[in-house]
């Protein structure tokens, strides 16, 4: 491993650290400090609560909340070896820099999911509930009449999130607008791997054939 590389993935390492650090103090502060009060209102546009949910980002929920966690401890390890893979070969650090925040978000949400609910709960590790409390409601208005939702309340942003959430959308994001082109070489680059790792297996298995034979 040379200078740089080390260098690189001191930067990343530091990254997920500085992130993970920053949500995670948020989260206990807004727990100590709002908890079931009301909201904090820092404007007229902008709120800190605190909400809990079981599901993925900004309070979305899809399967039971063991399958999430498993998901997202396998996904965490998956963008560990990306981010190294990608600090390794041809690619830049800027892409490295995206993908590490993506890293870092998934993280922060990881260690409530498996310790909040033992430490906070008094249930079960993997079980624990991901704590937000970004609130932007821009826009209050009403649905207009040609739609389905005609005269009921519109609030745009309504979900609420976290530092974690908005730390992986940030990184996607930043990876999609700025390095779209090297995530294309990065995709097209592993199908020429498995492409050259499958034919070299081929070529093994032709080249035993033939020494069976002969």
């Amino acid at each position: 491993m040379n200078d740089k590389l080390k260098s690189n993935l001191f930067l990343c390492g530091g990254i997920v650290l500085l992130v993970v650090i920053l949500d995670q103090f948020i989260k206990y502060w807004v727990r100590a400090n709002i908890g079931d009060g009301p909201n904090i209102e820092v404007t007229s546009w902008f709120y800190l609560c605190f909400v809990e949910n079981n599901g993925m980002a900004f309070g979305m929920s899809f399967f039971d909340k063991i399958y999430l966690t498993l998901f997202r401890i396998a996904a965490l390890f998956g963008l560990g070896y990306c981010v190294y893979y990608i600090l390794s070969r041809k690619y830049s650090l800027g892409l490295a820099i995206g993908v590490t925040l993506i890293l870092a978000g998934a993280l922060g949400n990881i260690i409530d999911c498996v310790f909040f609910g033992v430490i906070y709960d008094g249930g079960d590790w993997l079980y624990g509930k991901v704590v937000d409390m970004f609130h932007f409601p821009l826009i209050h208005s009403t649905w207009p009449d040609w739609t389905p939702w005609a005269g009921q309340s519109l609030v745009f942003f309504r979900p609420v999130f976290n530092f974690a959430d908005a730390a992986i959308t940030t990184g996607v994001a930043y990876s999609l607008l700025f390095h779209s082109k090297e995530m294309g070489q990065l995709l097209e680059w592993n199908d020429e791997e498995k492409k050259t790792e499958d034919n070299k297996k081929s070529d093994n298995t032709t080249n035993s054939s033939e020494n069976d034979e002969a």
